[in-house]
């Protein structure tokens, strides 16, 4: 029997870690990080990585397994997961992933097959050094006019992402977004997908609230410190938390600037990720606030119970 899998997916800052928490007490679970930024060493701070005390001694799985130079994709996730899965339920314990990275997620559950199309390092190459010389913005633009729905779920500085689809495409005359079309969606578990929201002023306002506590915690030093190390270029440091704060660090930008620049993209982050969940996913929604958080957290459990004894 296909094992069962608990997913809490939802845009940042909504709650989802705490209650990933309290569904692995109540129910003998342990948490899989559904974020691809929480996998790299020294990025605490930016990606509101879990601290040990907020575990609550529950097991927390793909944290910390990279260095900020290592690349990472929705493959490698896929794959870690299927093995955490194994592992857990082998102890008999349930997983539970806790996710924000809608494409990671939708990778590891709908059981996609990455491996028809390997990586060409030759075309790889060419690409890289077109980008070196001209930049990316003709290769968005050819992305563009090939694959303009792949291009619109890929940030126009992602080049790993850029460089993949028109990789894609290429070699098999086929665009990714066909690719990814004609994908398996029958899962591998037994998936329950619970969705947290909550109105748009009072998160924006915890977003607001969760950066102001990240300045006052070390973010500043936190990418003060990978900089300084030469992780600047990499692709983990193009993620929001941290590409804000580069400007800052090199004498471009004022950190008032820098620190609004962070809130408005983290808020645009939130939008982008709660539109992904709604589109491509089937979620159990939750409206959560704040004042009533405890409750409504009980409310879920007690339907996930409902939920698990179907299953």
């Amino acid at each position: 029997m296909k094992p069962v899998v608990v997913a809490v997916v939802g845009p940042t800052a909504v709650g989802k870690t705490s209650l990933s928490v309290e569904i692995a007490r109540r129910f003998a679970g342990e948490v899989i990080s559904g974020d691809s930024m929480q996998i790299y060493r020294g990025m605490d701070i930016g990606t509101a990585k879990i601290t040990d005390e907020e575990t609550r001694g529950i097991p927390h799985h793909l944290i910390d397994i990279k260095q900020p130079d290592e690349s990472f994709s929705a493959a490698e996730f896929q794959q870690r997961v299927a093995d955490c899965v194994s592992t857990i339920t082998e102890r008999n314990h349930l997983p539970v992933i806790a996710g924000g990275t809608g494409l990671y997620i939708q990778a590891a559950l709908n059981g996609y097959n990455f491996a028809d199309q390997k990586r060409d390092d030759a075309f790889h190459e060419q690409l890289e050094k077109e980008i070196s010389q001209d930049g990316i913005a003709a290769l968005y633009a050819r992305l563009e006019k090939v694959d303009p729905e792949q291009a619109a779920k890929i940030h126009p500085n992602n080049k790993r992402r850029v460089i993949r689809a028109l990789e894609v495409f290429e070699k098999t005359g086929k665009t990714m977004s066909e690719y990814q079309d004609a994908q398996q969606i029958e899962s591998p578990y037994r998936p329950i997908l619970i969705g947290l929201e909550m109105e748009r002023e009072q998160l924006y306002q915890r977003i607001n609230d969760r950066v102001d506590e990240m300045i006052k915690t070390g973010l500043v030093e936190e990418v003060r410190n990978l900089y300084n190390k030469g992780f600047a270029n990499t692709q983990s440091m193009k993620a929001i938390g941290y590409k804000e704060m580069i400007p800052y660090i090199k004498g471009e930008m004022d950190l008032d600037e820098a620190v609004d620049l962070l809130k408005r993209n983290s808020r645009r982050f939130a939008k982008r990720q709660l539109t992904w969940f709604k589109n491509k996913m089937n979620v159990d929604w939750y409206t959560i606030t704040p004042e009533q958080k405890d409750k409504q957290f009980e409310t879920i459990l007690n339907d996930l119970a409902g939920m698990l004894e179907k299953k």
